[in-house]
């Protein structure tokens, strides 16, 4: 078997893409958008006639935007077995009943396309705010996916919240300390996104959480290689690819080995807010992530509004 055959055989493989094509063709169980990969797939041509439609239309621009991302993860849904996660507007991540208004016209978006909340997931941002939205979509079966996960507070407290599932970013989190200090990164098992997700995945299955740990942001197939076991990985197509060309042997690196202790005291808001303030990785990304997807969300806007 490839790297890619023997990474299924341990984990859940995800693409993180709007590529229809590129999903058909890598056959993952899930796939994942967001702003950014909604604003490449406008550029696809398989996408091509619902943006002059939508161009044309007398629909508000937020409703062009969440009939395209709607459209978009209908069309992705078709060709997987599992789920598809789309993702709330960024500018949204510190307005919790925002959110949850959002995530509801989504999903009844979806149940307009045919397809049921069972298969999809609502991607929030990991703010304070966002896994309270989070915590009561799941309560009234919405399932969430919390994205742009950079610190353990933010994981735990998701997991605290009972979110369904959280995206640590590993490759996001290595570029800051590659940019920033002097660390030397010999080996995947230096590398800080992948210990980043190590700590969690370990957390949730000691303390017997529920909660789905999917790895994403990768830069290359050493980190995801260094993930093999993790609950679920979100890859890109080329990474996909590289894994697919590749004969060699991949180990399992992650697995539950079955000891349990007692959970700790959740998390409060202060702690939280603290923690993410203390460490100016966390601080730095989780902002620079919420900007970069609110630029593309209004990119995507102005390709509509054209």
């Amino acid at each position: 078997m490839n790297k890619l055959e023997q990474l299924r055989t341990m984990t859940t493989v995800v693409a993180d893409t709007g590529d229809l094509d590129a999903i058909t063709r890598l056959k993952p169980t899930d796939a994942t958008t967001n702003p950014s990969l909604l604003l490449k797939a406008a550029a696809l041509p398989q996408f091509a006639d619902q943006v002059e439609a939508l161009k044309t239309s007398a629909d508000d621009m937020a409703d062009k935007v969440d009939r395209f991302a709607v459209s978009v993860g209908a069309q992705i849904n078709q060709v997987i077995p599992g789920v598809i996660s789309t993702e709330v507007d960024a500018r949204l991540s510190f307005d919790t009943h925002a959110t949850i208004a959002k995530a509801e016209k989504l999903i009844g978006l979806y149940a307009d396309a045919g397809i049921g909340a069972e298969r999809v997931l609502i991607k929030v941002a990991a703010t304070w705010e966002g896994i309270r939205a989070a915590e009561v979509l799941e309560q009234r079966g919405i399932h969430c996916n919390a994205t742009l996960i950079f610190s353990f507070e933010q994981a735990c407290a998701c997991a605290d919240a009972g979110v369904f599932l959280i995206s640590p970013f590993v490759g996001r989190i290595t570029d800051w300390y590659t940019a920033n200090t002097d660390l030397a990164i010999e080996a995947p098992s230096d590398d800080p996104g992948v210990q980043s997700v190590m700590r969690i995945y370990n957390h949730f299955k000691t303390h017997d959480y529920q909660t789905v740990v999917m790895g994403a942001s990768f830069r290359n197939t050493g980190q995801v290689e260094a993930l093999a076991g993790c609950d679920r990985l979100t890859i890109s197509p080329d990474l996909l690819q590289q894994l697919e060309a590749d004969t060699g042997a991949l180990p399992q690196c992650l697995l539950d080995n079955g000891d349990r202790s007692p959970r700790p005291a959740p998390l409060g808001q202060s702690e939280f807010l603290f923690a993410n303030n203390q460490d100016p990785m966390v601080a730095e990304k989780l902002s620079d992530g919420i900007r970069r997807f609110v630029a593309d969300q209004q990119q995507l806007e102005a390709l509509l509004g054209a």
